[in-house]
């Protein structure tokens, strides 16, 4: 076991670290003061393989002599953990200026654990240097008044290859950013014309120099300073009596960045230049605009029978009609053609409007080429596209991403991106705003009693009573599930709560009928102030949460306003609360596994569908289908045994890094599971879920290689499913991972898709098995035929991928029709099953029969 030394003078802070460094296998050599310590370092180095020093809150002999000590070789080179109460500039610039070193606030000490394996291995990469046989160079602006301060970083950056060019003063750099072209700039923060972050102010906002990235050099360790660089526009604060590596290290990340960025534009220029040459209409003018030449795909776009109909004629007669779709079309468009033709200039990306034979308007977008032979203008050829539905999707995507698909008010990310730029407004401004919080009391028993029909219903008609209450400049969301926020803006605290209560009452004031029966709906609600103090949105909705669960713990049907006085503990201890459990969970077990059937579309009799859903049971029950796929999912039981959502615990789980012990758990725990099912079983598969924190194969491909030879399980019974927004904000990570898990035999699929940001080029580069369509495009397939378009496209191009598609959330007969008229092979929902801890219960007899 690996032994530490740790000079802490607090009794709780050295037992508190203690515990945790030997919960994770270290061995600790405790001592309270630096003499004793020093005197130990010095005598037995070779002991210790590594260092963990609490810092003074006052400066002794003993102190100095010990920093001196771990300054100075040989023990220069031990991993060294400083842990304080305060930072400050002295602390920070000592620790910055040795190397294998780290800091870390007392507030976090559990970092400190976290923070050793990483020292104590000492792979510090000296980072480069760019690779020049395959990347561009990167261009840097070097920005520094002190003549020694330049030649020192402008040696280090032309030793690693880059590209570099100094400036001494803010007057000279911005000259040269506007004269050539730079990727980065780095920036002295102090300098006599101007300070650097006035600099980083004027590159953000001139159209010009906007592209480069800024970063602020500093000898200064400074709160002001970082804040001010970083609101100015600066990606990094670099400081200048950092080690010469990690200087190297920061310009490599900011390189990396911008060679990522430049990739993924040539790539996405690559894909739009072969699209844009597919079915698009093509025609040539000559000199003075008149049509000379169309091509098919022209007259199909815009009625015409002939060619001769468009031959001779100025496109403003025909079909560029300006002036008859005024609405649409901007007086810009109206010289393009001409500007184009006269000087010989390639335009694109033009939008304008184009007038079928009949009359109707459509959108066009066009690129214009002059059109040269020998040498000699001889006019322009113009290529242009209907993007009429191409808008309509974007503009109904760009609604989806925004709406909740079952009340249509906004979602969830949408207002707390409204949150945000509320909060950010009211730095500037001396009105309050605040944030009401609804949860609606007893929903389950809704649900639960008279279906989830019923429950949709409920929060339809729920969302419906809320917007009338609402003024212009007030915003309404769905949060999740049975909770929805509204953001007050610019409102008298004193009237606060009234408003707040006013929302309330208009539950009181409702009854929800349902079948002819009446019931009675209550809500709880907290409220939390925004100002000029707030943080950030996440901390607003953290009070408006706890101002809730106060208000529910108050007997529920009752209105509460956070206060920051009084509500410290209670903040704490809810999140405390939450990781305690999930660590006792962790450790004794008290998770649960619950499965839902995956099924097979091709498998399905259409005409032989029950109406009121439990679609395996029936098909067990008659013999005629058996499901082999089965998604885990993880649930913790309350004090009355009955499970408890996800949504509930793993924010939690995922603000305290507790991801990748849960994931490992449910692998372990449904492997075992997997070992003791009834030989019937063997051709079982179990698809388990991969968070974004668990992307690491060294952690995961271990524990199912030894959990497979353990318990002599075949991996190509398992799947793992990891979410498209993880896949594609760490492609590395997941490609890696993907890669290993398939050597041994096992499967991959790509889970939500459609909910994040991907395109499909992406698809290419995942070698993903299974595109699981996300459920929001499902749910709804019925009655909106946009929906449908999505899921047809989806599985359309997955197949061309040579890739299979999974619909989630499938709830219906009519939406099993639909989806396999889209061609979805596989379907997974409550109308199949809902999760249950047992896999065909009481159906064993049976399933042994249907398999002979």
């Amino acid at each position: 076991m690996q032994e530490i030394l740790l000079i802490e003078h607090s009794a709780t802070l050295r037992h508190a670290l203690k515990k945790s460094l030997v919960r994770h296998s270290y061995t600790v050599d405790i001592h309270d003061n630096f003499a004793t310590g020093l005197k130990k370092l010095t005598e037995e180095r070779e002991r210790y393989e590594a260092i963990i020093l609490g810092w003074p809150e006052e400066n002794h002999t003993d102190t100095d002599e010990m920093l001196a000590i771990l300054s100075e070789a040989p023990y220069d080179e031990i991993p060294l953990v400083i842990l304080a109460h305060e930072a400050d500039s002295a602390k920070i610039g000592w620790v910055s200026s040795r190397i294998n070193s780290a800091f870390i606030m007392w507030d976090t000490f559990n970092d400190a654990v976290k923070t050793l394996p990483t020292l104590l291995t000492q792979q510090f990469i000296d980072e480069p240097c760019c690779d020049l046989e395959t990347d561009l160079p990167i261009k840097i602006l070097l920005v520094d008044d002190s003549p020694t301060s330049r030649v020192k970083f402008r040696k280090i950056l032309d030793s690693c290859g880059y590209q570099t060019t100094t400036a001494s003063s803010s007057s000279e750099a911005l000259e040269l950013a506007t004269q050539q072209k730079f990727d980065i700039a780095i920036i002295d923060y102090f300098m006599p014309d101007e300070n650097g972050d006035v600099l980083c102010k004027k590159l953000r906002n001139n159209p010009q120099t906007m592209g480069i990235r800024p970063a602020v050099l500093t000898s200064t360790y400074s709160e002001h300073v970082i804040q001010s660089s970083l609101s100015a526009g600066a990606v990094e604060c670099m400081f200048k009596n950092e080690s010469d590596a990690l200087f190297k290290a920061r310009v490599a990340a900011m390189s990396r960045a911008i060679r990522i960025t430049s990739r993924i534009d040539q790539e996405r220029t690559r894909l739009e230049g072969i699209l844009s040459s597919v079915g698009d209409g093509v025609y040539g003018v000559n000199t003075t605009g008149i049509i000379t030449f169309v091509n098919p795909a022209t007259r199909h776009i815009l009625g015409y029978d002939t060619d001769e109909d468009l031959i001779g004629y100025h496109p403003d007669l025909l079909f560029h009609k300006y002036e008859s779709v005024n609405t649409y079309a901007s007086t810009m468009d109206l010289h393009y053609l001409d500007q184009s033709i006269k000087e010989g200039k390639e335009l694109q990306g033009i939008e304008t409007i184009f007038t079928r034979t009949d009359g109707t308007p459509i959108q066009v977008e066009l690129t214009i080429f002059p059109l040269r032979i020998d040498g000699k203008h001889e006019g322009a050829v113009v290529a242009f596209r209907d993007v009429s539905v191409r808008k309509l999707l974007e503009e109904e995507l760009k609604w989806q991403a925004n709406h909740d698909p079952l009340t249509k008010l906004l979602n969830r990310k949408y207002l707390e991106d409204q949150l945000e730029l509320e909060v950010q407004r009211l730095k500037r401004s001396d009105e309050i705003s605040a944030l009401v919080y609804i949860d609606l009391d007893r929903f389950k028993y809704i649900n639960d009693t008279i279906g989830h029909a019923a429950g949709d219903q409920l929060l339809i008609e729920i969302s419906q009573q809320l917007l009338s209450r609402l003024r212009k400049s007030d915003l309404l969301g769905r949060l999740g599930g049975d909770e929805f926020g509204i953001v007050l803006r610019n409102v008298d605290q004193n009237d606060l709560f009234a408003v707040a209560d006013n929302f309330r009452e208009i539950f009181s004031s409702y009854d929800f009928i349902r079948d002819g029966r009446s019931y009675k709906i209550h809500a709880s609600i907290g409220v939390a102030l925004i100002d000029s103090e707030t943080i950030s949105h996440g901390e607003v909705l953290a009070n408006a949460d706890i101002a809730c669960h106060i208000a529910k713990g108050q007997g529920r049907n009752s209105t509460h306003i956070y206060d920051p006085n009084h509500h410290e503990k209670s903040v704490m201890d809810l999140e405390l609360g939450w990781s305690t459990r999930i660590q006792t969970a962790l450790e004794k077990d008290n998770f649960q596994l619950y499965f839902q059937p995956i099924m097979p579309l091709a498998e399905l009799d259409l005409d032989d569908l029950p109406e009121e859903g439990n679609l395996l049971e029936y098909l067990i029950n008659n013999q005629s289908n058996y499901c082999s796929t089965y998604e885990v999912l993880l649930r913790l039981h309350n004090s009355h045994g009955e499970p408890i959502s996800p949504n509930a615990f793993m924010p939690t789980a995922e603000r305290f890094n507790m991801m990748p012990d849960i994931d490992q758990w449910v692998l372990s725990a449904a492997m075992k599971r997997m070992a003791a099912l009834d030989p019937v079983y063997d051709n079982i598969t179990f698809t388990i879920n991969l968070s974004g924190q668990s992307l690491d194969p060294d952690i995961i491909v271990p524990l199912f290689t030894d959990g497979i030879k353990k318990y002599k399980l075949d991996p190509t019974r398992f799947l793992f499913e990891i979410t498209e927004t993880t896949a594609i904000n760490d492609t590395y990570a997941a490609n890696k991972l993907i890669s290993e898990l398939k050597k041994l035999g096992c499967r991959f699929a790509l889970d939500d898709f459609g909910s994040g940001y991907c395109s499909f080029s992406h698809l290419k580069h995942l070698p993903v098995d299974y595109i699981k369509i996300d459920g929001m495009f499902v749910k709804d397939i019925l009655n909106d035929s946009m929906d449908m378009a999505i899921v047809r496209s989806i599985t359309n191009i997955a197949h061309t991928l040579g890739k299979k598609t999974v619909a989630e959330f499938v709830e219906s007969a009519d939406a099993i029709r639909l989806l396999k008229d889209c061609g979805v092979d596989y379907i997974q929902g409550f109308y199949i099953a809902k999760p249950a801890q047992v896999i065909h219960k009481n159906n064993l007899r049976k399933v042994k029969k249907l398999l002979g």
